[in-house]
């Protein structure tokens, strides 16, 4: 077995998005288990989460880590709908935050997000925190900008201590969802940004041991190109993550 990044061990991650119900959640989690994840690689799946909880107990036993879209900054409060960080950390070990489209769709700020940051990890959970450019800002020469401005922010006030356990995902926002892909040379630059970004925001150890996911329309045929870059530690995958199989065939992509 080849590992690509043998100093940082690669992570994929299904993000379900608002699919699956509590038991069709269960049922793809068990057979994503039977489809076999690979050794050398950190498995996580992200459910919406009403499934959270079924999801984590279909999996005990196994590698597979569970984790949950999104959360709240604060502990508690009156925030109707919200699910905070101590909540989620008896059921998750993960959290992905600041989604393009928690920033698009429901005005999730860079404030937000950093607080969300701070907010999990204080709860001892695993963070994925997305950055990325939209197809204008790309367009205008403004995509490694916005991506600095983006690393910046969400690790603003957190030293590199507290941040350690922090993942990472470059998610080019015209490729979400599309069909369209950054390329793996474009994926590759921008992830280069960000590694920029986080050792001036943290320091230079930080930005080395730091997983840098890229998320985008990632599939079984396009993961081995993306996977096999330089400082690419893994994906964030959506649609694909629906189907077992293609979820493990991107899998072994970061390991073979």
């Amino acid at each position: 077995m080849r590992v690509l990044n043998p100093d940082r061990r690669p992570l994929v991650a299904g993000n379900w998005k608002m699919h699956t119900t509590p038991q069709s959640g269960v049922e793809l989690a068990r057979a994503i288990v039977r489809a076999g994840p690979p050794d050398g690689v950190d498995l996580v799946l992200c459910p919406p989460a009403i499934a959270v909880t079924d999801v984590a107990r279909a999996v005990v036993g196994t590698s597979i880590r569970v984790g949950a879209q999104n959360m709240h900054w604060l502990d508690s409060g009156a925030f109707t709908g919200e699910i905070s960080a101590p909540m989620l950390a008896g059921v998750a070990e993960v959290v992905i935050v600041g989604h393009s489209e928690r920033r698009a769709d429901f005005g999730e700020t860079d404030e937000m997000v950093n607080g969300k940051l701070e907010a999990a990890l204080a709860a001892g959970l695993t963070p994925i925190v997305c950055v990325g450019e939209t197809e204008s800002v790309r367009d205008a020469g403004g995509a490694q900008a916005l991506i600095t401005a983006q690393v910046e922010a969400a690790l603003a006030g957190i030293g590199s201590t507290a941040a350690e356990p922090l993942v990472m995902a470059y998610e080019p926002v015209w490729a979400i969802g599309t069909g369209r892909t950054a390329s793996p040379a474009q994926a590759a630059e921008a992830i280069g940004w960000a590694r920029e970004a986080l050792s001036d925001a943290l320091d230079a150890a930080a930005a080395q041991r730091t997983r840098i996911l890229y998320g985008g329309s990632v599939s079984p045929s396009n993961a081995r190109d993306l996977l096999t870059q330089d400082g690419v530690d893994g994906a964030l995958v959506g649609g694909a993550s629906l189907k077992a199989d293609d979820f493990i065939a991107i899998a072994r992509s970061a390991v073979s």
